[in-house]
């Protein structure tokens, strides 16, 4: 990875990571950028992330790919299927392998690609926001934002 990318966002900072032909992290991480430049990747990354912020984006499209096990690469396959503007639970998520609910979740937490692998609508069973590396206030507000865009179920959610 030796290309980078920096948006502003309404819930900070937010560093995307790539190389010439894969996103591997967008984080909102403190991140060591030294010797990191732009690429045309990491430059519509910004640009998609910056139209998601601003409710013109419901879907993103580039190429990611970030190192993991062949069970957590599952995981994240599966939580990009999760609608916008939606949440699932932990059971619900899990129940192709209820007896696996931890690893699932694990393997969510170590998601590297926040908001495009949409690990932020995955929530607890009894409605609890539960586990977001960015910090639950984060995860409510990526939620709630989600949920005005899309006018689906109630305008603001109450946790």
């Amino acid at each position: 990875m030796n290309n980078a990318s920096v948006i502003a966002s309404p819930i900070g900072k937010i560093t995307i990571l790539a190389d010439d032909e894969f996103v591997h992290t967008v984080t909102f991480a403190e991140t060591n950028l030294e010797g990191l430049t732009e690429n045309p990747l990491t430059i519509e990354v910004a640009r998609q992330l910056a139209d998601y912020f601003d409710g013109k984006l419901q879907q993103f499209n580039f190429p990611i790919k970030q190192k993991g096990t062949e069970f957590q690469q599952e995981v994240w396959q599966n939580l990009q299927a999760v609608p916008f503007g939606e949440t699932i639970s932990y059971a619900k998520f899990s129940a192709h392998h209820p007896l696996a609910i931890r690893a699932i979740a694990a393997a969510n937490g170590k998601n590297n690609i926040a908001i495009v692998v949409p690990c932020h609508r995955v929530i607890g069973s009894n409605g609890k926001l539960v586990g977001y590396a960015g910090g639950l206030w984060r995860k409510q507000w990526l939620l709630q934002h989600e949920r005005e865009i899309s006018q689906n179920g109630q305008t603001e959610l109450k946790f």
